[in-house]
């Protein structure tokens, strides 16, 4: 099994009514901004850790380094929903860095649904904000009026659906299988890292069977269009340089199958003042887990 070489401390806060689980590493006394690090859908803290694992000594003892799992994920508390609404991240974000960094600006991270909420966070909160990087947050297709009424629909079938436990997340008759499950959906991810993650991404319920640490409420679609003329609008108040991290495989062209493409992402970034854009090559959506030390390079000379 994959064996960590730069351990994490384990915390809660309570944040907006619901328990937050904080994994740390680093020093919590530094004058340095503190680096926060968002997960995406289905996800947790400790995806981090091989990324963090491969960041130099001197960079990780010279900050605060903090992930954290978003509502209804890993270990923080699930809310009494049966619908997740996107404004409720940037609300808990907030109110982290109320708690973490109430006075001085932060380098924020995040990857696929965490990097679409960093991005609208700064947004909304710039000075809130030092350096901000996007892993594979693509945001989504561009919607018309018309398919209002069919996404509410969906939406109240889905409602049902949970309801009568058709949206119920599998479980595993043990780790083994939760980390085969991985390795399914990554295979670029070793066996050892994904015997250690499987302990992390789900747990043992009652029957010895091991349930994923996800709220089934995330399979539900939002109700509400996504709006590019809005999000256009956000981006173009970030104040914060931007680097926008993607994969070789080009994830978003596999999602969408024409419907959105990475010209059309790249287009939308032209809103954003100061961006870049950087590429890991030989690696997929999960880039923190497929090459970890490109990763952390990447961030060092950018977050330096």
């Amino acid at each position: 099994m994959y064996q960590v070489q730069k351990p994490s401390t384990s915390t809660f806060v309570s944040l907006r009514g619901c328990r937050y689980h904080l994994l740390q590493w680093g020093s919590p006394d530094s004058d340095a901004p503190p680096l926060l690090l968002a997960h995406g859908w289905m996800d947790v803290a400790a995806s981090w850790q091989f990324m963090v694992d491969a960041l130099d000594e001197a960079f990780v003892a010279g900050r605060r380094i903090i992930a954290f799992d978003w509502r209804g994920y890993g270990l923080t508390e699930t809310p009494p929903t049966d619908s997740y609404w996107f404004p409720d991240y940037l609300g808990d974000l907030d109110a982290l860095l109320d708690v973490i960094s109430p006075d001085q600006a932060i380098d924020l991270v995040g990857h696929s649904m965490g990097g679409n909420v960093v991005m609208m966070y700064a947004g909304v909160r710039p000075q809130r904000i030092r350096r901000l990087v996007n892993l594979e947050g693509f945001g989504m297709a561009a919607t018309r009026p018309a398919q209002a009424p069919g996404r509410l629909t969906q939406w109240l079938d889905e409602l049902r659906q949970l309801r009568g436990g058709e949206l119920a997340l599998k479980s595993y008759p043990d780790a083994d299988a939760v980390a085969a499950r991985l390795m399914k959906t990554n295979p670029r991810l070793s066996l050892g890292k994904a015997q250690w993650l499987a302990r992390h991404w789900a747990r043992p319920n009652a029957q010895s069977q091991w349930d994923i640490l996800g709220d089934a409420a995330h399979k539900v679609v939002n109700p509400y269009l996504y709006r590019v003329d809005e999000v256009l609008e956000i981006l173009g108040r970030i104040r914060a340089p931007l680097l926008a991290v993607e994969a070789s495989d080009d994830s978003l062209s596999q999602w969408w199958k024409g419907k959105y493409t990475l010209a059309e992402y790249h287009q939308r970034l032209q809103s954003v003042p100061d961006h870049r854009i950087a590429r890991i090559e030989d690696a997929g959506h999960m880039l923190h887990h497929d090459q970890p030390e490109a990763l952390a390079r990447c961030l060092e000379a950018y977050l330096a």
